[in-house]
């Protein structure tokens, strides 16, 4: 089976999509033999340097089995509507250019970095005779409308108007969970039948819960703090204003404290408003390559999985997975009906408090901090739960996906 990829994030990038999207495609080709093509990005988030400094639009190499067309665009620093803008085009443009060296394809991906991706994806299904699968990790425009530099109705309006055309012409979509099933269904249009809902995944053979007395704890001075981490992207979407209202309430926890891993458009206003409160409990710390994870993850007591009030369902925080199988509890602070406060609620995981509200997540976060017992209970359910979610099954489930299309278009 020949499949082809596109998205902007891929190996060597670090982002969470991009890691994904790395591990299914080595998966397809050393579990089942396929195929595979990325059509991807220069990375601008890559924990080393980048294997190619080409100036060609599209360059060309191969990593662990995968061919990957490097459609080379900007890589400017995302902090500005219009850094992110040029990324986007400047890739779109190069990816359209890069599909025209394509040989034959059973099924063409699309991803939703950046949301106008599809378009070429599906262009490029359709000339070579591949069924599309329009793999839906954002649903736009709504995800667009948390961009706080820029909002302008007429390029919501054209998001809204191709994810629809995306959607009506897959020969697959895929839903990261039920309630974004949901919203494709009863909000977007999308045909029921052509819906699988395909969980994001952790590998729990390389994520595994560690000792809290390890080197990352031991050198920032935590092993004997209670830690409530925040890891990953600070940015719009995670709400996290809220976090640093709530460490507020809570000076009187002398063993708290609220460490805040990664970095993004958010943080630096975030490291203002701490410091501007004189809060001595909540620290930052830089992002932790995949290699180092183990110990920062380990040096977590809990977690937060934080989203703003009614973009559930339009994202779904693919974090959570990896808290899974560490084996650590967390605190859903989002929509009850969201992917993480139902893993939590059913698999007595976590606990779950409304977005946007900082008197509850503190009362929450008490809760555990208070309550030690409890939270290593919720711990040892959370690896539990990691199992549903493991690796091995999730690229099972893309490769039955796909020969599924395929058998549909040979019967037609």
């Amino acid at each position: 089976m020949k499949v082809c990829f596109f998205n902007r994030s891929y190996w060597p990038d670090q982002a969470a999509t991009g890691q994904l999207l790395t591990e299914l495609a080595e998966d397809l080709v050393s579990r089942y033999g396929s195929e595979v093509t990325v059509v991807a990005g220069r990375a601008l988030n890559a924990a080393g340097p980048q294997t190619t400094s080409s100036l060609r639009p599209v360059s060309r190499e191969s990593h662990h089995g995968v061919d990957i067309r490097r459609a080379n665009g900007t890589r400017l620093r995302p902090t500005r509507f219009a850094a992110r803008a040029s990324n986007y085009v400047s890739y779109f443009a190069a990816a359209t250019a890069a599909s025209f060296a394509l040989g034959r394809q059973d099924v063409v991906v699309s991803l939703t970095d950046p949301p106008i991706v599809g378009l070429a994806a599906l262009w490029t299904a359709r000339r070579l005779g591949a069924r599309f699968v329009f793999l839906c990790e954002d649903i736009f425009p709504e995800v667009a409308a948390l961009i706080e530099d820029f909002q302008n109705d007429a390029v919501n309006g054209a998001l809204d108007r191709i994810n629809r055309y995306l959607l009506r012409h897959a020969d697959g979509i895929v839903a990261l969970g039920d309630r974004m099933r949901r919203r494709l269904v009863e909000e977007k249009g999308a045909d029921p039948a052509r819906v699988h809902v395909i969980h994001n995944w952790a590998d729990c053979d390389a994520i595994v819960p560690g000792p809290k007395d390890n080197p990352f704890a031991r050198e920032h001075g935590l092993v004997d703090r209670f830690v409530l981490m925040h890891s990953g992207n600070v940015g719009l979407s995670q709400n996290l204003d809220i976090l640093v209202e709530a460490a507020d309430r809570l000076r009187s926890k002398e063993r708290l404290t609220i460490a805040i891993v990664g970095d993004g458009s958010k943080r630096a206003a975030l490291e203002a408003l701490t410091a501007a409160r004189g809060l001595t409990n909540v620290r930052f710390f830089p992002y932790q390559p995949k290699a180092l994870l183990h110990d920062s993850f380990a040096t977590a007591d809990a977690f937060l999985v934080s989203l703003k009030a009614g973009i559930e369902g339009f994202i779904v925080p693919s974090k959570v997975y990896g808290i899974l199988a560490a084996g650590r509890p967390y605190i859903a602070a989002t929509d009850p009906s969201s992917e993480p406060a139902q893993i939590a609620r059913e698999s007595g995981c976590g606990l779950v408090a409304p977005p946007g509200d900082a008197a509850a997540l503190a009362d929450t976060i008490a809760a555990m901090y208070d309550d030690p017992a409890m939270t290593r209970d919720m711990g040892t359910r959370a690896r539990l739960a990691a199992r549903q979610y493991d690796r091995p099954s999730a690229v099972a489930a893309y490769h039955e996906l796909f020969e599924r299309v395929m058998r549909k278009a040979r019967a037609a």
